[in-house]
């Protein structure tokens, strides 16, 4: 089961929320918006993305990482090195 299973809703009404930004995106460039405009609205799509991304991982820690080092074993190992990857793909973006 997720780590944000108990969250579902909140982060699917988060995304569509990113998925309404990213439609006004597109509208503002089919307008020919000023290209500062259509800058600052992708840095807020972005931010809000990322939001999501470490509520998600924060889940990813709290459930699917803390469970599997609870249980030991190589599932341990290879959930904190995939939570280790998660991390730095999200930092390199």
């Amino acid at each position: 089961m997720p780590g944000y299973t108990d969250d579902k809703e909140a982060v699917l009404k988060r995304l569509r929320r990113i998925e309404g930004q990213i439609r006004g995106l597109q509208r503002m460039v089919d307008e020919d918006t000023y290209c500062i405009d259509v800058l600052t609205q992708i840095s807020a799509a972005t931010k809000a993305l990322e939001s999501v991304a470490l509520e998600l991982l924060d889940g990813h820690l709290a459930h699917c990482v803390r469970e599997a080092v609870a249980t030991g074993g190589p599932d341990a190992d290879a959930k904190v090195a995939e939570a280790s990857a998660a991390i730095a793909r999200l930092v390199r973006s």
